[in-house]
């Protein structure tokens, strides 16, 4: 991936997150983007409620990963960083 897709990718996934995470917020949670890598996979932190949630693997799968891959189907998977 080059510089320039790479740049692409992430900015379209922030601005993904950053539609997501109202929701999140409204339940004492929050999401911070951690990184991209070169296999497309996103990392992210979950933090607040959403941290120690035991539904955050959940949230994380259906929620945030679902959004992000249909607005950017180039990216393989949203997981959680640690």
């Amino acid at each position: 991936m080059t510089t320039e897709e790479r740049q692409v990718l992430e900015t379209k996934v922030k601005n993904v997150l950053e539609q997501v995470r109202p929701y999140l917020q409204a339940d004492g949670g929050d999401l911070r983007f951690v990184e991209l890598t070169d296999e497309k996979v996103v990392y992210v932190e979950l933090q607040g409620h959403c941290g120690s949630c035991p539904h955050s693997l959940m949230t994380l799968k259906r929620g945030v990963e679902a959004a992000v891959r249909e607005a950017v189907p180039e990216i393989v998977s949203v997981e959680r960083y640690s």
